[in-house]
């Protein structure tokens, strides 16, 4: 994967004017290409965004902060460069409004325009306890101790590896690789703090908690999924294209009639980025944040 722009470079300028031609467009079709799975499958979900640095100055030229989140969908044909979006918001610091809406209307259009796609921007007062931004929980079973009895060694894996989902099922092996089908569907609720991967393009390890909600035929085994999981570790993507990687390997391996997988990413550069993709979109969840963001 080759990509160029503002976060490979060593040394970086910070715009002190309004400066909308820093944004930086990476396109999805990039990580997808990789997937090699049904493309239309992975563009139902949002990414959620949440930049905690953002400032600006009222009209008496006073400094102004808030929280902003921004909603970019899983349908745009990009995503924003991290780093370019954190020069993009510093340029604003110094630029001067008469409102918080058009601060916010301002920065859609921008960020609109970046992602080619209609980007959805709140801003949320420090003190504002119904943001939504308060730390939340992640829902259902925690699976990071379901290796605590296992005495087979994890070995890291350069790439994912989704083979780890059928790990010791051997003995079940059948024409249809090992997926077994119980006579019912039933709903999982899992998630893992545990997803670790690496930038593409700096090589800075990305940490965050991984939720999966699945109905399927076919029983989830909680350490093969861990194990499965623990495979990101050493792998070069960006946080969407990880949730999508996930997202394709668990359709195709437990072909499921409801599927949910989102992801909170740690923070960077005051920039936090949560995508989630879903089978149906009725199934889209409310954004949030957790404890490390």
């Amino acid at each position: 994967m080759s990509i160029h722009g503002i976060l490979g470079e060593q040394t970086t300028d910070y715009p002190t004017e309004y400066s909308p031609e820093t944004l930086y467009p990476i396109a999805r079709s990039m990580g997808r290409d990789v997937i090699g799975w049904q493309d239309d499958k992975l563009k139902v979900g949002v990414d959620w965004w949440q930049a905690f640095e953002l400032s600006w100055l009222n009209q008496q030229g006073i400094s102004q902060v808030a929280i902003a989140r921004f909603g970019i969908p899983a349908s745009s044909p990009f995503i924003v460069e991290s780093k370019s979006l954190k020069l993009y918001l510093n340029s604003i610091n110094f630029t001067e409004f008469g409102s918080w809406e058009a601060v916010q209307t301002l920065i859609a259009k921008d960020l609109s325009q970046c992602v080619q796609a209609n980007v959805k921007v709140e801003l949320f007062e420090l003190e504002d306890e119904c943001s939504g931004l308060l730390i939340a929980q992640p829902d259902g079973v925690c699976i990071d101790d379901a290796l605590a009895d296992s005495t087979d060694k994890v070995t890291l894996c350069e790439h994912p590896d989704a083979s780890l989902l059928n790990f010791g099922d051997i003995e079940n092996e059948r024409l249809d690789k090992y997926v077994v089908l119980q006579d019912y569907a039933q709903p999982y609720v899992f998630y893992s703090n545990l997803l670790r991967s690496n930038c593409p393009v700096t090589n800075q390890p990305d940490w965050g908690t991984l939720a999966v909600s699945i109905t399927s035929n076919k029983p989830i085994n909680n350490a093969n999924m861990l194990r499965y999981i623990l495979s990101f570790r050493q792998h070069n993507g960006f946080h969407e294209q990880c949730v999508e990687q996930i997202f394709a390997d668990l359709s195709q391996y437990y072909k499921p009639s409801e599927l949910m997988v989102r992801a909170w990413y740690t923070r960077r550069g005051g920039i936090d980025i949560n995508p989630c993709r879903v089978s149906d979109i009725a199934l889209l969840p409310v954004p949030s944040r957790l404890i490390r963001q």
